[in-house]
């Protein structure tokens, strides 16, 4: 199958120089034969499979051993070429599907693509510009909040994992090169078309149609999310031996479902849109247009966005609760590690004893926004900071008035 000839070439690369070569841009920020006389290289201990604990975590990926590289299929607007998924990220899950997010704000890197050619990973930054897209064309946007919400989670990654005197940022750009090169090997769009699947106006599949082909190109099982009945991301679920710079992906069925129907699904092809390249703006990264499965939802005022809700609901400037999403964004129901969430009276909140409301999403230019009885006005008595955090209201008859931005993580 295609599937494994390319993962044992990638294994045989792994075991050699993993990710690397003598030419490969990263091979100037790491001292390889410094790294494999410090055993950092792969081990023979695959994340998620060990029997007792691992002391060294610069070889060994912990808590987040469950990695999943996911990939978007956008339609409207269209990114990336019309013949190929797009990345989202690689997302380091702990072993039991549960995960960490924004670990380390000191290493929340900005300007990516600064980075990545200053080191020497041009083409990795170019093919990011075409195959790692911002369906508003935020790039940069996307590529600091990807990094910085899943990459500073990666306990191989961490700078005292590197070799003395290892440029600021390295870990990012091996980050950024492992994750395309990875992406590199899960060609969707070719998998599904080598079974006689392809993007269509008319015809809709089944799940098992989807995944079936799937796994007689590969082996393995991903999950499929769909927005409206349409195939919207994939996930490959992958363990590791060995760090992210130089490990061994190893592929693994998806030990979760995701969230598209039985049946009916719909593949629809890519159109109106373009490979953009576009890096400014200042709206929050994610997929606005497009309904997730997982998001931070934060706070836009006149002045800009000012934080966002934690997981009771409430509006503040620390670190943001990820929601867990579900139905469509014309009705959708959301629960955070709280409980469940909704609207009573005018007062928002998530909780065990909360009774859920459904809500809906409205896009309203690069924004994606939650709406509560239609309306996507929300406000409070005074704006957070520090510690200090301000119960969510509906409707604009608090002091200070916002509307919360759906962001996909």
């Amino acid at each position: 199958m295609f599937f494994s000839v390319v993962v044992s070439s990638l294994a045989a690369i792994a075991l050699a120089t993993p990710f690397f070569s003598p030419n490969d841009p990263t091979s100037q920020l790491f001292d390889r034969a410094n790294l494999i006389s410090s055993g950092y290289s792969t081990t023979g201990t695959q994340s998620c499979h060990n029997t007792s604990s691992v002391s060294n975590l610069c070889c060994f990926e912990a808590p987040g051993g469950l990695l999943l590289q996911t990939q978007f299929w956008d339609t409207n607007p269209s990114t990336g070429p019309s013949d190929s998924w797009t990345i989202h990220g690689l997302w380091p899950d702990h072993c039991d599907t549960t995960f960490s997010e924004n670990c380390d704000s000191s290493r929340d890197y900005t300007g990516i693509g600064t980075l990545l050619s200053n080191n020497g990973a041009s083409d990795t930054l170019a093919f990011m510009q075409t195959h790692w897209v911002d369906i508003n064309g935020q790039n940069e946007q996307f590529w600091e909040h990807e990094w910085a919400t899943h990459g500073t989670c990666m306990s191989t990654l961490k700078p005292s994992c590197l070799p003395s005197g290892s440029v600021k940022g390295a870990e990012a750009v091996a980050f950024f090169q492992t994750v395309v090169k990875l992406f590199q090997t899960l060609p969707t769009f070719t998998f599904l078309s080598n079974e006689g699947i392809t993007p269509s106006t008319t015809k809709t599949f089944t799940l098992s149609q989807l995944t079936t082909a799937l796994k007689a190109q590969t082996g393995f099982t991903p999950a499929l999310d769909c927005s409206s009945g349409a195939l919207n991301q994939i996930s490959w679920y992958f363990n590791l031996k060995g760090s992210i710079i130089d490990g061994t992906f190893v592929p693994i069925n998806a030990p979760e479902t995701g969230s598209c129907p039985s049946s009916g699904i719909k593949y629809p092809p890519k159109s109106g849109g373009s490979s953009t390249t576009t890096t400014g703006g200042s709206s929050p990264t994610g997929t606005p247009g497009s309904l997730p499965g997982k998001a931070t939802i934060h706070a836009i005022s006149s002045s800009g966005t000012v934080g966002g809700l934690l997981s009771a609901g409430t509006w503040s400037t620390q670190t943001l609760a990820t929601y867990t999403i579900t139905g469509t964004a014309s009705s959708f129901t959301m629960t955070s590690s709280k409980g469940n969430c909704g609207v009573s009276g005018t007062t928002f909140s998530c909780g065990s004893g909360v009774t859920t409301t459904s809500f809906s999403a409205v896009t309203s230019g690069s924004d994606l926004l939650l709406a509560s009885g239609g309306s996507t006005s929300f406000s409070s008595d005074g704006v957070p900071s520090g510690s200090t955090v301000f119960t969510v209201f509906t409707g604009t008859s608090h002091t200070d008035r916002y509307t919360l931005s759906i962001i996909s993580t």
